[in-house]
């Protein structure tokens, strides 16, 4: 009996992690310390609301644009040019914060570039998993990878803090630091496996090899010309082949929506208890607890994903959130919503790592940047509108109203769910493979 392959083992992950983990920590700290250093330098929080609206539009833009070079270019290539490019970018924010150049325009300028990098590089990342990570131990690999984005999470925010206290240009050392564990760890894994090509994967390619007894190919004069590279059309087939999959473009949509809706709610609470009186201290405590409940959630999440059906995690994921928000128009003490908040959290990272998992496994991996870069793009859109739900909602209707819009939009994403029949049915990891099947013939059919 031959025992399960441990993806502890699989070396190609664990230098995909360590080049993911480094691209993660830069962005985390970059996205820690500029609302903060844009303040301190102008003294305007509407500057720093500028700054961070253009680097959101820029990211969201270049997202799209990432997606489609992904699928056309070496991703591996790409995941170590995308490291090296932020090495640079941070190496030269470190020089400007040491010479105390930083200004509003030197932030929105870094912003810009650093946002641009991250929007097209980012998704090869991602798309790269595909290629390394055998089908049976994908849905354990992005638990750990929900693992990881929760843990620097919890501890950006203290380490960018106790940076930044010293100055600006400790936060650049070590943006620059872990965007070169980025790019050596991104050379090394090209260096392990091959550098590869996404039009011909190497699973694809031995399906393709047994195939060598069937009628010789009409010869490639006869062939109709290769249409020339079009962005926007290759991008109309990632998004019409995600759509035409109930299984995900369901998915897709309910994740936006509860997105927005727990985000704007936890953000309106957060906002009513500074209006209450309560100190920015009271509200780190409060941001700490709900951190380390994802933090557990994310331990447990390689335990649960294998186990329990995606679509039964997405909907337990999706009644935890509704509950926490319903219990918030009436709970207004801090802890009573840090509990809330923690409670509604702490199945996401579970929830996360089996959708994005068998989004994986079902996807082509000629259209795997494609559909990835349109489901990140659809949930960072949802990102920016929270604050301003949450922000006018309570300057014009109140709390209670405010929360209760929250509320809609959570339990339209839970009805959405429910009655999904292709989503509420996606097993456990072992068998998302078999599951994706059923629909490949369907949406093959609807394309022709």
């Amino acid at each position: 009996m031959t025992s399960t392959p441990r993806l502890w083992r699989q070396v190609p992950y664990l230098l995909w992690l360590t080049s993911d983990t480094g691209k993660g920590l830069a962005s985390t700290l970059f996205s820690f310390a500029v609302p903060l250093l844009a303040l301190v330098v102008t003294g305007d929080p509407a500057q720093a609301g500028i700054i961070a609206a253009v680097g959101t539009v820029v990211r969201l833009l270049m997202t799209l644009a990432g997606g489609v070079l992904a699928d056309r270019h070496r991703r591996i290539v790409m995941m170590a040019f995308g490291g090296a490019l932020g090495a640079g970018a941070a190496g030269a924010f470190t020089a400007v914060a040491l010479s105390g150049r930083i200004d509003f325009a030197m932030l929105l300028t870094f912003e810009v570039l650093l946002a641009a990098v991250g929007g097209l590089f980012n998704p090869a990342g991602e798309a790269a998993l595909k290629d390394i990570v055998p089908e049976s131990m994908m849905g354990r690999a992005q638990a750990a990878n929900q693992g990881r984005d929760a843990a620097l999470q919890l501890a950006g925010g203290p380490i960018g803090g106790m940076l930044l206290a010293i100055g600006g240009w400790l936060i650049g050392a070590a943006m620059l630091i872990g965007s070169v564990i980025a790019a050596v760890a991104g050379w090394a894994l090209g260096r392990r496996v091959g550098w590869g090509r996404p039009e011909v994967p190497r699973r694809e390619a031995t399906e393709a090899t047994e195939a060598t007894d069937a009628p010789a190919a009409e010869p490639a004069a006869s062939a109709p010309p290769a249409a020339p590279a079009n962005a926007l059309r290759e991008l109309r087939e990632g998004v019409g082949w995600l759509f035409r999959r109930p299984d995900l473009s369901t998915g897709t949509v309910v994740a936006t929506v509860i997105n927005l809706g727990l985000n704007a709610g936890i953000t309106t609470m957060i906002y009513a208890v500074l209006q209450a009186g309560h100190s920015e201290a009271t509200i780190g405590w409060m941001m700490a607890a709900s951190g380390a409940s994802m933090l557990v959630g994310a331990l447990l999440a390689p335990t649960l994903v294998p186990r329990i059906g995606a679509g039964m995690l997405m909907v337990l994921g999706l009644v935890t959130c509704t509950t926490a928000i319903a219990g918030g128009v009436f709970v207004q003490t801090p802890w009573g919503i840090a509990l809330l908040v923690s409670g509604a959290v702490f199945l996401l990272p579970a929830l996360n790592a089996a959708f994005s998992g068998y989004t994986m496994v079902a996807t082509p991996t000629a259209l795997i940047g494609r559909v990835n870069s349109v489901g990140n793009v659809l949930s960072m859109g949802a990102m920016p509108l929270s604050p301003l739900v949450a922000g006018f909602g309570l300057a014009w209707a109140g709390r209670s109203s405010t929360l209760l819009l929250c509320l809609v939009l959570c339990t339209v994403a839970l009805v959405m769910a429910l009655l999904s029949r292709p989503l509420r049915s996606i097993p456990a990891e072992s068998r998302w493979a078999e599951h994706a099947r059923q629909y490949d013939e369907r949406v093959a059919v609807t394309a022709a």
